[in-house]
């Protein structure tokens, strides 16, 4: 396989199978409850907030919420420079981030795992693809 031909698989699969990348989060500002309702569900931006991010704050008045879409990068940093103030007392800030839809809202009670197998997600099926094509062109 002659490498545009290979090249051109890549887009289609990449581009065509609709997988630019579009998380939704929950986005809120200092609300004193949870803010997961439908009316603060947002779309964020297309391949660059791929990130939902939650902080909590403890303040004299109670928890405060904020919730947005972030890079991955950034809510990554954030987080880990607050780690240390993540006590749950009073003036506590705890910021996380997830990268599933809506995952910044209300945690869900766990369930056990049918399988310790990690499951192929659409980013790790597109990697598989193109390594799979970059082989058969490399044959």
């Amino acid at each position: 396989m002659s490498f545009l031909t290979v090249s051109t698989l890549l887009l289609l699969l990449l581009f065509g199978s609709g997988l630019a990348l579009q998380i939704q989060c929950y986005q809120c500002e200092e609300m004193t409850h949870d803010c997961s309702s439908p009316e603060f569900i947002v779309n964020c931006t297309v391949n660059v907030q791929d990130t939902c991010q939650k902080e909590v704050l403890v303040k004299d008045d109670g928890i405060h919420y904020r919730k947005s879409c972030a890079s991955s990068g950034a809510c990554l940093i954030a987080s880990s420079g607050y780690q240390q103030f993540c006590t749950g007392k009073l003036n506590s800030v705890c910021i996380t981030c997830c990268n599933t839809p809506l995952c910044n809202g209300p945690r869900q009670k766990k369930r056990p795992q049918p399988s310790a197998a990690i499951p192929l997600t659409a980013p790790r099926v597109v990697v598989l693809g193109l390594y799979v094509l970059l082989a058969a062109a490399l044959c």
